[in-house]
């Protein structure tokens, strides 16, 4: 057998194994699935944590009590959100719903609906307890003035905490509302003088795969792999070839 017909076949041999080498650790490597993630539902009442601080209880009572005019955002009354209702309500201004002629338990609303959560929302009161007061004196806006005074902090402090004006730590009442001044919306939220910070945890770190390995490192194994064949082939043949 000539020496050039010896030497394709030792490349054959590393290339083959080489081959082999790359399909097995391709069989070992576990294939990364898809995560579909499910679309929220806009309407859907807010999920208490494990210890509520009072702006998760204000996040409820939000839901259940300011969410129909003022939006599930805070955003108010916009077109947009109007189209999360059924055709058949989207127009809150038409007659027998709450236009000029409600029907008998309805009343009318204003055109606009301002936004409660967002840039300078919350510009016109001067503090937290301004604002607490106008929620227990003028809201809801069919029935004012009809709100627990709890009722009233726990909205307060929820859109408090929702538009950066508070950390949300503590509990807000008549003792420390009026120091927490709603003076800059983009300034860091501010903290009651006696609250702790809820600490923030630390992300989570999500491991590799296994069986997942660098491209990389798999590339630079496979050739040193073909080279060493090919240099032990050529050693031997040509060890046939002096004998």
């Amino acid at each position: 057998m000539g020496l050039p017909k010896q030497i394709m076949i030792s490349s054959g041999i590393a290339l083959l194994m080489a081959t082999l080498f790359l399909q097995t650790g391709r069989t070992r490597s576990i294939p990364l699935q898809a995560t579909v993630t499910p679309t929220p539902d806009r309407l859907a009442p807010p999920t208490l944590p494990a210890t509520p601080l009072q702006a998760d209880y204000g996040a409820k009572e939000f839901w259940s009590r300011c969410l129909p005019c003022h939006g599930e955002r805070g955003q108010g009354l916009t077109d947009e959100f109007r189209q999360t209702y059924p055709p058949e309500d989207q127009n809150c201004w038409m007659s027998g719903c709450h236009g000029a002629r409600p029907y008998p338990d309805g009343w009318t609303i204003p055109t606009i609906v301002p936004p409660v959560i967002g840039p300078t929302s919350l510009i016109k009161f001067q503090n937290a307890q301004v604002l607490h007061d106008y929620i227990c004196a003028a809201m809801p806006y069919q029935w004012p003035g009809t709100l627990a005074d709890e009722t009233c902090w726990q909205l307060t402090a929820y859109l408090t905490r929702q538009n950066g004006l508070w950390d949300g730590a503590g509990e807000l009442n008549q003792t420390n509302a009026a120091q927490l001044a709603f003076l800059d919306p983009s300034a860091t939220p501010a903290s009651l003088p006696a609250s702790t910070p809820t600490p923030t945890a630390a992300p989570t770190l999500v491991p590799a795969a296994a069986g997942e390995s660098n491209p990389s490192v798999r590339i630079v194994i496979i050739l040193a792999a073909a080279v060493l064949v090919l240099i032990f082939s050529l050693f031997f043949i040509r060890r046939g070839l002096s004998g």
